[in-house]
């Protein structure tokens, strides 16, 4: 069963699906939600912390979304494709998530600022992460590119140090943090502007060359 706060993030969800932020009203949201507009209140303190609460909770899920691929997947080349391509298909079911991903915000969407300094901090731990801002497009791949990065290293798919230098197919960690962000760029480069043949196949295409750990994934 969810919390009161994911509740009235569901609720304000909903809402922004029917109406542009600047219509939805917290008494709406409150009610949809099921709770008093005091509770709504406690939790976010105000609609523009309930806006932030909404694009950080885009942001966390996303990258947990990451997460669980980089886990599911194999090799050094289909988890890439697998981010790329689930990317690329969440982002043009889900507004919020576009416009975090790409940073064209709108008018119908709440804006990602961070909350003001001189105000005091949030009641709650998850508004204080909330109002301390959401990723900028630019930190959003960063974060991926990390992230893929490490689960690539540990899955064997980088560079093993050994004495007197490097096997054959073994790819140096700087190569491999660049395929990553080529992965998120091409992926967020489809989002803006569709590819007929699909993200995974440039994402094969333009990553699946370079040596890593013996790949044969790419054909």
């Amino acid at each position: 069963m969810p919390t009161a706060r994911e509740s009235l993030l569901n609720a304000a969800l909903a809402a922004l699906a029917e109406r542009p932020w600047s219509a939805v009203r917290m008494v709406d949201v409150a009610v949809a939600a099921g709770l008093s507009r005091q509770t709504l209140y406690n939790e976010f303190g105000s609609k523009d912390g309930l806006g932030r609460a909404l694009v950080r909770r885009e942001a966390d899920g996303y990258l947990r979304g990451v997460d669980r691929l980089l886990g599911e997947g194999s090799g050094a080349v289909e988890p890439l494709v697998a981010i790329a391509e689930w990317t690329v298909s969440e982002a043009r079911a889900r507004p919020l998530l576009r416009a975090l991903l790409t940073g064209c915000w709108g008018e119908w969407l709440p804006l990602p600022t961070s909350a003001d300094s001189d105000l005091p901090p949030a009641g709650t731990p998850a508004q204080r992460r909330a109002d301390a801002g959401a990723p900028r497009p630019a930190e959003v791949v960063a974060l991926v590119r990390d992230r893929s990065l490490a689960a690539l290293t540990r899955g064997g798919c980088g560079f093993v140090p050994e004495q007197g230098g490097r096997h054959r197919g073994e790819e140096e960690p700087a190569a491999l943090a660049h395929r990553c962000e080529l992965t998120m760029r091409l992926a967020l480069s489809c989002v803006i502007a569709p590819a007929g043949e699909g993200v995974g196949r440039l994402i094969r295409t333009a990553v699946g060359s370079a040596p890593a750990g013996g790949d044969t994934e790419a054909g």
